[in-house]
């Protein structure tokens, strides 16, 4: 029997590497492209030697060439964290853009069903709360955060583009904040930065008063809701995200209260158009899908702290490496 054949962009990241790991658990052929800027291939490293996983070493924003029979393409290269998409404001906007242009080309040279990963920094500063697919969004294009948001919202228009006019099978994901193991520890996002932080004894850094609000899905939720949209007949965007709220400053309180840390909060200023809230409406996601999240944040939290620890051993034992 013909084993359905997945190129995974971006699939030796955070969350494309626990996609590997899904598709492969269910019976794909798994290729892997990533250029390693924002990843590794430690990632992935127990994979290599699996007979239906492949990694290509390759970034999307040049032609793309894959021999044989294609199913699916999900698109999920990108730079994710502000403190990397800050740094590589140029290649964030190229990759959203020739780069889903090239995979986008791929798919339609194939016949094979695409996936966009999107994101709830589409939405900007929201001034609608919480967040449904219906709404357009807030966005600040000539912000420091402009590269990354902009990327990602012509990223869905030429996707719907190439499904209306090429009749391609297409899907948006709309992921919201997601935590959890193989998150880097210089990441940069807020859960990364407080584990890492009261691990340590340093002080937890809380931008403006810690009143935005957050709400926070574990790794395995999100990908499950992933799966189960791969397999659908939706094409308009979806929301996929936890909706339970909590301000930022209640997180680093049960961050500390999780690693008995001594550290002490500080306060520094609120980023350049940091979003104020941030909660998605997965109303869709619960009718058609039948997803929900299902991991709370404090168990979510600790599993992610104890691969943080072991991430941590082996830097002070490789520094280099590190």
């Amino acid at each position: 029997m013909h084993k359905k054949v997945v190129v995974i962009t971006g699939g030796a990241g955070f969350i494309g590497s626990h996609l590997c790991d899904k598709l492969i658990k269910e019976d794909f052929k798994v290729i892997c492209l990533d250029n390693l800027i924002t990843s590794s291939t430690g990632n992935i490293k127990y994979l290599l030697k699996d007979k239906n996983f492949r990694f290509i070493k390759h970034n999307v924003t040049k032609y793309i060439d894959i021999r044989g029979k294609v199913d699916y393409v999900l698109h999920f290269a990108s730079p994710a964290s502000p403190v990397d998409y800050l740094k590589f404001p140029i290649q964030t906007l190229k990759v959203g853009s020739l780069g889903t242009h090239n995979v986008l080309g791929l798919c339609k040279e194939k016949r094979a069903k695409f996936m966009l990963a999107s994101t709830s920094e589409i939405y900007g500063d929201p001034l609608v709360h919480p967040q449904p697919e219906s709404y357009w969004g807030h966005v600040n294009c000539v912000g420091v955060r402009g590269c990354y948001d902009e990327a990602k919202r012509f990223s869905e228009a030429i996707t719907m583009a190439y499904h209306r006019v090429h009749r391609l099978d297409t899907k948006i994901v709309r992921i919201f904040n997601t935590y959890g193991p193989r998150m880097r520890i210089n990441d940069g996002r807020v859960i990364p930065n407080f584990i890492y932080q009261a691990i340590n004894n340093k002080p937890i850094t809380v931008y403006g008063e810690g009143k935005q609000i957050r709400s926070f899905c574990y790794i395995s939720d999100l990908i499950e809701g992933i799966y189960k949209l791969i397999l659908s007949g939706i094409n308009e965007p979806l929301n996929l995200g936890n909706p339970r709220e909590f301000t930022i400053i209640e997180l680093a309180n049960l961050i500390l209260k999780l690693t008995k840390s001594k550290s002490k909060i500080i306060f520094r200023p609120l980023p350049e158009d940091d979003p104020k809230q941030r909660q998605p409406d997965i109303s869709r996601a619960k009718r058609i899908l039948k997803w929900q999240p299902k991991i709370k944040l404090e168990e979510g939290l600790r599993m992610t702290m104890e691969w943080f620890k072991t991430e941590i051993i082996l830097a002070l034992l490789n520094p280099k490496k590190a």
